[in-house]
């Protein structure tokens, strides 16, 4: 009799962010991504580079050029523990990441990326 697999498709969620503000999370400087609807979603979740740079001055916070930090890639993975009202930005909402992880080897999401949440496997 042959036994049915009892292993499960990852299922885990992925957040686009834009560089360099994923290379700032995964580096421990920044703690929180701000969007303008709050997140249900806890536990752990992929980090996307998005193909779209950020805001150039802040690639020269971090001492890189645009193009020097990987995009189109899962880079890693963070803890989503919270989702509250942002207390710096009107309007918007603080989604607070936990224990960043670098991805030893990033990889190409088979599914397409999204704005916001999607399945990357």
């Amino acid at each position: 009799m042959k036994r049915k697999s009892t292993k499960t498709p990852n299922r885990t969620r992925a957040l686009s962010i834009r560089q360099p503000y994923v290379e700032m999370i995964l580096r421990g400087i920044k703690k929180a991504e701000y969007r303008n609807r709050p997140t249900k979603v806890r536990g752990l979740i992929y980090l996307y580079a998005g193909l779209k740079p950020g805001d150039e001055e802040s690639f020269h916070d971090l001492k890189v050029e645009p193009g020097e930090l990987p995009t189109g890639l899962v880079v890693g993975t963070a803890e989503l523990v919270d989702c509250r009202p942002s207390r710096k930005y009107r309007g918007e909402f603080e989604w607070i990441l936990r224990h960043p992880k670098r991805l030893k080897r990033p990889f190409k999401p088979k599914n397409e990326p999204q704005p916001a949440w999607f399945f990357p496997k």
